[in-house]
């Protein structure tokens, strides 16, 4: 079972964060999530909101670090992990090419899972197909043409999407299932219903607390 911090380890420490990534990486974590956004001068930066005293894409990195001293690099955080962790990158907006690039860069091809819209998937396949690209399930439906169009190794679910019918393509598939277990659903009784259920990862606000409740082992 993969741990997955969602925006790292944000309970005692700004999200989106290099603190928070490394206190996620101290704590024994399998991935970090990464929301990841372009500048108005090309530069990749972990930041999840569009908005930071004006959109994102508009400014440059330079003002966005005038403004908040926290927004890391999309660079920094995969120096930070290589050859620690694992990064689960949520592609808001970013081009394939661009974020490729970086994951090259820092030889985090195969340590890394993308999810994003279709588009932007097929296109990272193209490019380089050692990248795990992630759809989300969304449908039975739409999770069948997903994995007759791009073939993804893992599958994202939400609290939407994560039902049992929509399941059984996926294992049938082979593909591992990342499920968001955030908000109410973050909690024990959840976490134990997404593993009995197929779950081979959980996304969670509560990393500490789920890397305990697997240390103890189901009941």
């Amino acid at each position: 079972m993969k741990v997955i911090a969602h925006r790292g380890e944000h309970r005692e420490h700004p999200e989106n964060t290099l603190p928070a990534y490394r206190a996620a990486i101290e704590l024994g974590c399998d991935y970090i999530e990464v929301d990841v956004r372009t500048t108005a001068d090309g530069a990749l930066v972990a930041i999840h909101n569009d908005t930071l005293g004006g959109r994102v894409e508009d400014m440059t990195f330079a003002e966005i670090r005038k403004l908040d001293a926290g927004v890391p690099g999309f660079d920094e955080v995969l120096a930070l992990a290589r050859n620690r962790i694992e990064v689960y990158v949520d592609a808001k907006r970013v081009t394939a090419p661009d974020l490729v690039a970086a994951l090259r860069r820092h030889r985090m091809e195969r340590r890394s899972v993308v999810y994003g819209g279709l588009p932007l998937l097929a296109a990272i396949a193209k490019l380089a197909p050692e990248i795990r690209i992630m759809p989300e399930a969304v449908s039975e439906a739409v999770l069948r043409e997903s994995l007759e169009k791009l073939r993804p190794r893992v599958i994202a679910f939400d609290a939407r999407d994560f039902r049992d019918e929509v399941i059984r393509i996926a294992r049938a598939a082979g593909a591992d299932i990342f499920v968001d277990r955030l908000g109410l659903d973050d909690n024990e009784d959840s976490w134990k219903d997404a593993i009995r259920r197929g779950a081979t990862g959980i996304q969670t606000d509560r990393p500490a607390d789920l890397l305990a409740f697997l240390r103890r082992g189901l009941p």
